[in-house]
């Protein structure tokens, strides 16, 4: 039997047996990963996971069954598991579930690289690798710092999905996916030492990493590190203005806007593993912040490293709009959470693997752009600090009390950049910040992670960026040297 046969199957035996609801997908993951460690090689890592799962509803219980075996029987093995774990909790339900209406769809979402990562040669992989490991270190010895520990990888991941309901939607996908990522830690002797770390992901093919430039990024990100060490001064502890880059608005749009607005975290479903939220239903619709400040998610960003255009649920990709014009909007729904809230799906259900269940997920988190450019945000303040990247993030189980300490950072003087400074931190609650905007750039750049929730753990990989902000009247602390 062909997948799709079989997906049917599942689904029309579960029918069968008394689903309301039934759901089968398929899905496949291969990955490769090289590792240079210290400029030595380790052994690569390859793996494939692949396999089916069903989920079920039955009297208002969820029942969710996988396998990594494909013949019809274990198919139908899996299909009766789930709906003997549905009828089994059935009898405890307090508020049945339900999946808000969709609309029907079959479609196909296939991504074809033009370079396929498998095919380039593994050697050329490796002495990427040590290219930028030898470029590194020879930036920063010029100023006798030297990188103790560094570790680069650079790997590719293939998903391939085929989702079927009793809706009658239909969804095949096969989504290419390559990244690097990097970790140095600089030290200097009397100066402590500091450390940089960045992913870097889209979807895609090897062409994607060879736009990168991998060798001068990060080669010139190990010189800002010598930087650091050899130039940086103590920064101001004082109130004052702050612009940050986008590197930080987007982890703080990630952790302060998307974690906190997943409706099954406002539901208190993720309360023991992923945490709380200060969100409640009453407050969509509630100013947060500034007018200037608007956040959204959007998985259909093309190259995105979260990217897809339907999700675990069959449902439509759209623009969340998380934070409009400093109010809360909306919420990441899957079906279910709709339904609780009376609303429809955004698309927002995904799955890190087949043997997991979907749920609310970020894709592409990020701040809408204004119409400054940086230099502009600059030359508006007095007195302040410019934060480029980050060395350290920190926030609380709700969401609401974050800290960020900076890594390449400047004090602003007259509109203009002027000393190196070490270790700047900020402290702020998330209405704090978000009301403290007073202006956006008009430059948006997007970086790679790897989003973790739910227990077991499902780790989703994401992009989350933005423009640069300038925040007004902000204090400003400082982080000890280690």
């Amino acid at each position: 039997m062909v997948m799709e046969d079989i997906l049917n199957y599942a689904v029309d035996y579960a029918r069968r047996l008394g689903a309301t609801y039934a759901e089968a997908r398929y899905q496949s993951d291969t990955f490769e990963e090289f590792t240079l460690r210290n400029g030595v090689p380790e052994a690569p890592a390859f793996g494939t996971s692949k396999g089916l799962s069903v989920r079920v509803i039955i009297s208002g219980s969820m029942g969710f069954a996988s396998t990594n075996l494909t013949r019809k029987t274990d198919v139908k093995d899996a299909v009766e598991r789930a709906v003997t774990l549905a009828k089994a909790s059935s009898k405890a339900v307090k508020n049945p579930i339900r999946m808000a209406d969709a609309r029907t769809v079959k479609a196909e979402c296939v991504i074809k690289p033009r370079i396929k990562p498998e095919y380039v040669d593994p050697d050329s992989k490796v002495e990427l690798l040590k290219e930028i490991d030898e470029r590194s270190v020879a930036i920063t010895s010029r100023d006798d710092v030297k990188l103790p520990s560094r570790v680069l990888s650079v790997g590719h991941l293939m998903t391939e999905k085929q989702i079927i309901t009793s809706d009658g939607s239909s969804i095949y996908s096969r989504i290419p996916r390559v990244m690097f990522s990097y970790m140095l830690t600089a030290a200097k002797a009397g100066k402590g030492t500091a450390q940089r770390f960045e992913n870097l992901g889209e979807s895609g093919g090897w062409e994607r990493v060879e736009r990168w430039l991998l060798e001068d990024k990060v080669s010139e990100e190990a010189g800002k590190l010598a930087n650091i060490l050899t130039e940086a001064t103590e920064p101001p502890t004082d109130t004052l203005d702050v612009v940050l880059g986008p590197e930080l608005v987007g982890i703080i749009c990630h952790e302060s806007a998307g974690h906190p607005l997943e409706a099954d975290r406002v539901l208190g479903r993720e309360a023991a593993q992923g945490g709380e939220t200060y969100v409640s239903r009453e407050l969509i619709g509630e100013r947060i912040g500034s007018e200037h400040v608007t956040i959204v998610d959007d998985p259909r960003l093309p190259n995105s490293f979260g990217y897809y255009l339907y999700d675990d649920e069959c449902v439509e990709a759209r623009e969340r709009v998380l934070i409009e014009k400093g109010r809360i909007n909306e919420l990441l729904h899957n079906r279910e959470t709709a339904a609780e809230f009376g609303t429809v799906s955004n698309g927002s259900s995904r799955a890190s693997s087949y043997d997991v269940e979907p749920i609310v997920r970020m894709a592409n988190t990020y701040m809408k752009p204004g119409d400054h450019s940086l230099e502009e945000l600059i030359e508006g303040i007095r007195y302040g600090v410019y934060i480029s990247s980050y060395m350290e993030w920190n926030i609380d189980d709700r969401r609401w009390n974050q800290r960020y300490v900076g890594l390449e950072a400047y004090l602003i003087r007259n509109g203009k950049l002027d000393l190196m400074l070490r270790n700047p931190a900020i402290e702020l609650t998330t209405k704090g910040l978000y009301s403290s905007v007073d202006a956006v750039g008009k430059e948006v750049k997007f970086y790679a992670g790897y989003c973790g929730k739910s227990e077991p753990m499902q780790s989703m990989p994401v992009w989350f960026g933005g423009p640069a902000i300038r925040l007004r009247n902000v204090r400003l602390g400082r982080s000890p040297v280690s």
